[in-house]
C-alpha cells in the first residue's frame, strides 16, 4: 500500500485559497506573483524539500526556523510577520486558520471521501471513540473493508502509521495525512477526538464531519495557558457544530439546552441520546449489573434490543449510548452496533485487576478532573456498598489548577481512604500541590488521607494498608509511561502494571498468613 501524497499546486493558486478564506492582509497582485510550482506545504523545517509552501506557526517562531526552511528549498512562506526573507510572503491575519485551510488543501481534502466522526466533551472522548470503533470494526469485517481510523489521547491508527498519540488531537498537517492515509488504505470511518483547543485554535479547520458528538461538560481546563474562562471552555466544544451534517447530543449532561440549541442552529440534522429522557432518539435503560459487565436495553428510531457492555461502572453506559447514537448517524448495521462493544477495551480507562482470593478489586481508570473522579467514585460506591473504596490520585502542575479543588472534594465525599500522590506535577513541587489536594479533602470532613508522593509507593500503600475488602483505584495517569517533571518527560511505568505487582503479592502473603 502507497502512502499518499499532497496535492501539485502553485504559489498563486495557494495565494487565491487564502484570498477567498479572507485572512490576507492585504489585496495580493496576482499578477506579480511567480507561478512557481508547489509540491509540498508544512509548518516543520526538517520536512522541506525543494518547491515547499512554508508556514510560520507559533508564538515561539524564530526567522532561523525559516531560514533553515528556505535553505533547504522552500518557494515560498506564510505568516502573520513579514521576515523581510528572499523568497515570496504570503502575509495573512490569521496564521491557524491559514493553516488548517492549507493542510486541507495540500492533501486533497480527505474528509471529504470518508465518513469522519468526532466527540468532544469534558469527559468520555476517548471511551466513546473505541467504543464507536468497536462497532465500525464490525461493520467493516461483515462488508470486508479495512477497519476504522483512529485519532485518541492514547493512540493513533490511520490504517498506514499507527503509534502513541502526541496530541489529543493532532495539528492540521498531521490531522490531514492521516485522514489522507485512512482513505488510502480504504477506510470506510474515522472516530476521533476533538479537544477544546483543538476546536479553539482551529486545527481542524477544513475538516468535514459526518457526525459531530458532544457527551458533556463540566469545570476542567481553565488556566492562563488553556481557558481563561468557562464559557470560553464552552464556547470552543460548541464550535464542533459548524462543521456538522450530523450533531448527537447527550440530554443528561449540564447546559445540554444549549447544546442542542446551538446543534439544531448549524447542523441539518440533530440526534439525541439519553438515560433519563425516553423521548431521546437513542435512550437506554433496564440497566442490570452482570459478571460480565452490565447489560442495558437501547431503543432506536431502527430497533430495540439488548446490549452487553464489558463495564462494571453506569457512566460508560452513557458513553456507549453516544456511540449507538453516532452509528445510527452513519447508518450502521443494527447487529454490528448491537455487539460491536463486546471485545472492546480502552487502555488505561476502566481496566479491572481483581485477585484470585477476591479480597481486592483493582482498578485503573484515567479520571483527571473533579467531575470524572466523582462519577467513578459515586458508581462503584453503589457498585461495592460493602467494601472499602481506596483511592490514589494527584493533580497536573502548571494547567487544570481547579482540578486540586474538585478532585479533592470529590474525594473527600466518597472514598474511605486516600492516598494523595504526584501527578505530572510539571514546573510545581509535587508536594505542595498534594498538600493543596489534602486542604480540599479536609474542608468535607474526611480525615483519612495521607501523602506519597512517589506514585510506585503510594499505590503500594494503597494495597498494603488495606484491612477489609475494598476496591483500590488508581487514577490519572492510566496507561501512561511518561512522568512530566520540571525537567521534562521521565519514563514512569503505568499505574496498572504497578497495581498487578502488589495485587499479587498483597494476594500470595495473605495466602501464606492463612495457611500458617
Amino acid at each position: 500500500m502507497q502512502k499518499p501524497q499532497q496535492t501539485a499546486s502553485t504559489v498563486k493558486r495557494y495565494a487565491a485559497l487564502l484570498d477567498n478564506l479572507g485572512v490576507l492582509a492585504s489585496p495580493v497582485d496576482a499578477a506579480a506573483l511567480p507561478d512557481s510550482p508547489i509540491a509540498f506545504a508544512t509548518c516543520d523545517s526538517r520536512e522541506v524539500v525543494p518547491g515547499t509552501l512554508f508556514v510560520c506557526k507559533g508564538a515561539a517562531f524564530k526567522r532561523d526556523y525559516l531560514m533553515s526552511a528556505i535553505e533547504a528549498g522552500a518557494a515560498c512562506y506564510v505568516s502573520e510577520t513579514d521576515y523581510e526573507a528572499p523568497i515570496p510572503c504570503l502575509l495573512v491575519t490569521d496564521i491557524r486558520k491559514a493553516m488548517g485551510a492549507i493542510a486541507d488543501f495540500a492533501w486533497g481534502h480527505p474528509s471529504g471521501k470518508i465518513d469522519v466522526c468526532a466527540f468532544t466533551g469534558t469527559k468520555g472522548k476517548t471511551t466513546s471513540v473505541y467504543y464507536l470503533k468497536g462497532i465500525l470494526d464490525a461493520q467493516a469485517r461483515a462488508a470486508g473493508t479495512h477497519t476504522a481510523a483512529m485519532f485518541s489521547s492514547i493512540e493513533m491508527d490511520d490504517g498506514i502509521e499507527r503509534g502513541e498519540a502526541k496530541l489529543t488531537t493532532p495539528e492540521p498537517f498531521d490531522l490531514e495525512r492521516h485522514l489522507a492515509n485512512a482513505v488510502a488504505a480504504g477506510a470506510e470511518h474515522v472516530a476521533m477526538e476533538a479537544s477544546s483547543q483543538a476546536l479553539k485554535y482551529g486545527r481542524t479547520f477544513g475538516v468535514e464531519f459526518a457526525v459531530g458528538a458532544f457527551t458533556n461538560i463540566g469545570e476542567d481546563h481553565i488556566s492562563p495557558i488553556e481557558h481563561p474562562t468557562f464559557e470560553d471552555y464552552f464556547a470552543s466544544k460548541l464550535l464542533l457544530f459548524k462543521q456538522c451534517e450530523t450533531a448527537v447530543v447527550n440530554l443528561d449532561m449540564d447546559r445540554a439546552d444549549k447544546v442542542y440549541a446551538s446543534a439544531r442552529e448549524r447542523c441539518p440534522r440533530v440526534i439525541t441520546y439519553s438515560l433519563e429522557h425516553e423521548a431521546a432518539d437513542v435512550f437506554g435503560f433496564h440497566l442490570r449489573h452482570t459478571e460480565g459487565g452490565i447489560t442495558f436495553t437501547v431503543r432506536t428510531p431502527r430497533f430495540e434490543r439488548e446490549v452487553l457492555l464489558p463495564t462494571p461502572v453506569r457512566f460508560n453506559v452513557s458513553n456507549a449510548l453516544g456511540a449507538i447514537a453516532c452509528a445510527e448517524g452513519l447508518g450502521i448495521d443494527e447487529e454490528c452496533i448491537v455487539h460491536g462493544f463486546e471485545s472492546v477495551m480502552v487502555p488505561g480507562r476502566m481496566n479491572l485487576y481483581p485477585t484470585p482470593s477476591g479480597r481486592i478489586m483493582g482498578v485503573v481508570d484515567f479520571a483527571h478532573n473533579g467531575m470524572s473522579l466523582e462519577t467513578l467514585l459515586r458508581d462503584l460506591r453503589e457498585n461495592y456498598p460493602d467494601r472499602e473504596l481506596c483511592v490514589v490520585f494527584g493533580a497536573t502542575g502548571g494547567k487544570g489548577m481547579d482540578r486540586r479543588e474538585t478532585m479533592g472534594v470529590a474525594a473527600g465525599k466518597f472514598a474511605d481512604r486516600i492516598v494523595i500522590t504526584e501527578d505530572d506535577p510539571g514546573p510545581e513541587d509535587p508536594a505542595d500541590i498534594c498538600a493543596t489536594i489534602a486542604h480540599f479533602i479536609e474542608a468535607q470532613g474526611n480525615h483519612a488521607w495521607q501523602i506519597e508522593v512517589d506514585r510506585e509507593a503510594a499505590i503500594r500503600k494503597a494495597v498494603f494498608e488495606t484491612e477489609r475488602p475494598a476496591v483500590v483505584i488508581v487514577t490519572g495517569k492510566g496507561h501512561e509511561t511518561r512522568m512530566m517533571r520540571r525537567g521534562g518527560a521521565e519514563p514512569c511505568r503505568a499505574d496498572g502494571v504497578i497495581l498487578r505487582e502488589a495485587l499479587d503479592e498483597f494476594d500470595a502473603m495473605q495466602g501464606e498468613n492463612e495457611s500458617a
